[in-house]
């Protein structure tokens, strides 16, 4: 308990910071949506005829004249792509860091086993991405209910929670990599979040790259495909989960037995 309370200190700047933008960002879209309602279904004419770009974002298959609609495809690309960014960089450099700030030898020489090390700084990654996603959840709803709309509360759930999911799966990949990390791995972060990102365009838009929505967690956390099927697709979610879990048992296999200076 103590190994994750020093986690989540250390890493609370960076928590209210991407949890204040994405919440911020998110309430912005909501309280626009009012003003620009009636302007909706001329929009959702523009976007059905634009080609690729209309597949690559889902947006033909979403009515933006719809809180929901609009919703799924504005909040949801802030909400997915921040929290990818964030999940991924709360993972990734939380095992090497020991290492790259040099007290690696104060935790070590402390009554604790390495498995507890790595499960103490997993219950923290996860509780941080867990207490951002429940922050911006409660944000969005009262600034739905703010504007006098019907929260559709089906839909947002399954939104919310698929999104969860695909930063879950983001962090345990993370998770994985942090352990063989002797510095910090921002940019190992930022860069694996958004090539998941840019894979599902790439499967969105060519017919034949389809499959590569197995090997991105945005595959299954398309707002489009979300409120269209009402559930994520088991097959592709199945994957993910294994992908994370794999990332996770993989940390602590590498971080148990690595030499650590």
């Amino acid at each position: 308990m103590t190994l994750i309370k020093h986690e989540i200190k250390q890493g609370k700047i960076s928590f209210m910071i991407w949890t204040a933008s994405i919440g911020v960002l998110m309430m912005i879209c909501i309280f626009l949506f009012p003003e620009m309602k009636s302007q909706m279904e001329d929009v959702s004419d523009v976007f059905s005829s634009m080609g690729s770009f209309t597949e690559a974002f889902g947006m033909d298959r979403l009515n933006f004249g719809t809180l929901i609609g609009f919703y799924a495809v504005e909040c949801g690309n802030i909400l997915g792509l921040g929290g990818a960014f964030y999940a991924s960089l709360c993972a990734v450099g939380i095992l090497g860091k020991e290492e790259k700030d040099r007290t690696a030898e104060f935790l070590l020489t402390h009554p604790v086993s390495r498995g507890r090390i790595v499960t103490g700084k997993l219950f923290a990654v996860f509780g941080q991405i867990m207490a951002m996603n429940l922050i911006i959840y409660a944000l969005s709803t009262g600034s739905i209910a703010a504007i006098g709309e019907k929260i559709p509360w089906k839909e947002l759930n399954l939104l919310h929670f698929t999104y969860f999911l695909l930063q879950m799966e983001l962090a345990g990949i993370c998770f994985g990599i942090s352990a063989f990390l002797r510095k910090g791995g921002v940019g190992v972060g930022l860069g694996i979040a958004a090539m998941m990102y840019f894979l599902n365009l790439v499967a969105n838009i060519a017919g034949t790259a389809e499959f590569l929505k197995y090997l991105t967690p945005f595959g299954y956390a398309e707002g489009a495909d979300l409120v269209a099927n009402g559930a994520p697709d088991g097959g592709m979610t199945a994957v993910g989960l294994v992908f994370g879990a794999a990332g996770v048992i993989l940390a602590y296999l590498e971080y148990c037995r690595k030499d650590i200076h």
